[in-house]
């Protein structure tokens, strides 16, 4: 079953809540290093954590930069 850009956000959001301490909601433009605040720490604790949730495992070469490139991953990924 493909899941939804908003269900992926949604995940993404939980996960940034719970590991992250993220009180606001998440937009596909946001940047997640500037706006997120994320430093290489934090970085490393989104991503091993995202993969715990969706269940895929993220390429370091990827070049995610945005929540909407994260999305995409995870879409892609997802529905492999």
């Amino acid at each position: 079953m493909s899941l939804t850009d908003a269900q992926i956000i949604n995940g993404i959001a939980e996960v940034a809540r719970q590991h992250l301490g993220w009180k606001r909601s998440l937009r596909p433009e946001m940047r997640l290093v500037e706006d997120l605040e994320l430093d290489s720490l934090k970085t490393l604790t989104l991503a091993l954590e995202v993969e715990n949730y969706f269940k895929v495992c993220l390429d370091e070469e990827a070049g995610i930069q945005t929540v909407g490139d994260l999305v995409a991953i995870i879409r892609e990924l997802h529905d492999e």
